[in-house]
Formats: C-alpha cells, structure tokens, sequence
C-alpha cells in the first residue's frame, strides 16, 4: 500500500498525470481496435455497456450520497462513499475499455444493425442524434478532464489537506457526477441500436 504522507506532492502529481496519460492511451489503443483481438470471445462481454451504465449510475448515487454526508460534516461516511465511488469508476474504466476491444462500435440511429445508415435511418434519428452528439462529446471530454482532477482529490482527501481537497473538489465533484450521470443517459440513448 502506498503512504501518500511519505510522498511529495510534485511526485504524486507526476504519477496522477502519468497515470492520465497512460488510461487515455490504453482506451484509445483498445477503442481503436489497433490490437488484434480474437474472433470469439465469452458472450457476457456483450453485458458490459449495460454493465457500465449501472456501474455509472450507482456512482452518480454514492457522489450524491457523497455531498449529503459532508454538508452533514460526517466526514467518515463522505470519505467511504467517495472511496466507494472511486472503486465503481475503476470497475467501470476496465469493463469500459473491454467491451470497446471486442464489441463493434454501434451506429446511432441504425436500426436494422447494419452498421450503415440509409437516408431513411438518418431521417428518423435526425431531430435526436445532435443531442446524443452532445452529450456523447461532452461525456468523453469531461471523463477525460476530471480524472486528474479526482485523483488529486483523493491524495489531499486522504491526507488532511482539507482547504486544498475543498477547492478543488468545487470543480472535479460536479464534473464527475455530470460524467457518471451522463454515461447512464448516453447508454440509454444509444442501447436500441445494439446489434447483440
């Protein structure tokens, strides 16, 4: 176990940025599909977007649980459902990045799963699709900026460095619970249009 008391802060912020830079590069690489993967693999992988969708959710209910217990100054219990949360979020990085290995990206709006979108597929979903675009990008984008931002929050949570945990958790607290509540919406948007 890491004593993040012994280590000082330029050095966790290396390794918090490190650590950024390495899950970025590994979903891109596994999204991309430009590691070979095996024609077959066990069926519960295609489980895993429902999967992550309740592992988002429940997330965004611990965060809130999260904020209620330290507007209660019960700092213990904030600190578990955080820990908690955190525990969700890597469960979801990691069934994440699986599922994007081995299941074809799904098209919005296709609905005979054909993976080609006929004039008359885009007509249908045309009022919609800019939404999910949307909140798609933002998701993506936000999940992207605050995963520094909350493991920087943790390491000042988690060694009493209260004002610091304070300010920036103003920022990284509704970026994360925006991320988790807008990967269960992305899900549900995009769910009919699985071909599995």
């Amino acid at each position: 176990m890491i004593d993040f008391n012994q280590l000082s802060e330029k050095r966790v912020k290396i390794i918090i940025y490190s650590t950024t830079v390495a899950v970025c590069a590994l979903v891109v690489v596994l999204n991309q599909k430009w590691i070979p993967h095996p024609d077959s693999f066990p069926h519960f992988i295609y489980s895993l977007p429902k999967l992550n969708a309740f592992l988002n959710g429940s997330c965004s209910i611990l965060l809130l649980f999260s904020l209620w217990a330290i507007k209660n100054k019960n700092i213990e219990r904030h600190k578990k459902l955080n820990i908690s949360a955190f525990i969700l979020s890597v469960l979801f990085i990691l069934s994440y990045v699986t599922a994007h290995y081995f299941i074809p990206d799904t098209k919005f709006g296709d609905l005979n799963h054909d993976e080609i979108m006929s004039p008359e597929e885009s007509n249908t979903v045309s009022g919609i699709k800019p939404l999910y675009v949307i909140i798609l990008l933002s998701h993506i984008f936000l999940a992207v900026a605050v995963l520094p931002m909350v493991l920087l929050s943790f390491y000042y949570g988690l060694t009493d460095q209260r004002e610091k945990h304070k300010k920036l958790t103003r920022f990284s607290y509704p970026i994360w619970l925006y991320v988790t509540v807008t990967g269960v919406i992305v899900y549900l948007m995009i769910a009919p249009y699985y071909n599995y």
